[in-house]
């Protein structure tokens, strides 16, 4: 197979994808997991779109855990949600009635950059969200520190903001009120999570902000020198 290629891999078969179709995961879908009756007949479905390839649940009570340990990051991927592919290999884990199963997409990432191009701004490189300022991405660098460093480390890892702030040696008011407005930018952007019912702000809306930066590499490992440079300023002054 081309080493180029985008494909699924599943107990030692590789198939290939095609960026003009969606492939469905499940019982009785493009590949056909088992017959497992606990298995949705469409439970995920890798598609591209506009050059990114993602991963969408399709289920309406089943999860799946996904992860790249290279770059440290893990995330559950619940019913309706979905998630940029942009790690190389991604390795999917789900747990349909007694059985658990495990796959691997092998995707090409060199659209990330039109998710993570640079912006400009005063003078400073700031990647993401187009209107990402310094300060926000510093917010979102200091509660990814953990899962950026750590192979591995999965959302229990995030810190409190509290936690976060002192990291930063900003007050709580500051760190919450910035957090408030790049949730705010997310969820107008269409991001899911930042945002609970009737409009409020989500309860977990840390951990969504997490895996959604650093599947979609807004930030990075290279990002994490930011944090101590913001702090011994802030100590300084």
């Amino acid at each position: 197979m081309d080493a180029g290629a985008t494909y699924v891999e599943y107990c030692g078969e590789r198939i290939a994808l095609d960026a003009e179709r969606r492939f469905f995961i499940g019982r009785e879908a493009d590949l056909s997991i088992d017959d497992n009756p606990y298995l949705h007949r469409r439970f995920l479905v890798v598609h591209n779109e506009n050059g990114l390839w993602w991963l969408t649940n399709l289920g309406t009570h089943l999860s799946a855990s996904v992860s790249a340990g290279d770059v440290g990051f893990s995330a559950t991927l619940g019913p309706g949600a979905r998630m940029p592919l942009v790690f190389g290999e991604t390795t999917i884990v789900f747990t349909a009635g007694p059985t658990t199963y495990e796959l691997s997409v092998f995707a090409r990432a060199p659209q990330v950059k039109s998710v993570t191009r640079p912006e400009f701004s005063g003078g400073h490189t700031t990647q993401g969200v187009p209107t990402l300022t310094e300060s926000q991405k510093l917010l979102i660098v200091v509660l990814a520190e953990e899962i950026l460093r750590r192979e591995g480390t999965g959302a229990s890892a995030i810190p409190s903001s509290a936690q976060a702030a002192r990291r930063l040696g900003w007050p709580l008011t500051k760190f919450n009120r910035k957090l408030d407005n790049v949730c705010d930018k997310l969820d107008q952007l269409g991001v899911s999570g930042m945002r609970g019912g009737g409009g409020k702000l989500a309860s977990n809306r840390r951990t969504k902000l997490v895996e959604y930066a650093v599947s979609s590499r807004i930030v990075t490992r290279e990002d994490l020198p930011l944090i101590d440079a913001e702090a011994a300023r802030n100590a300084a002054g």
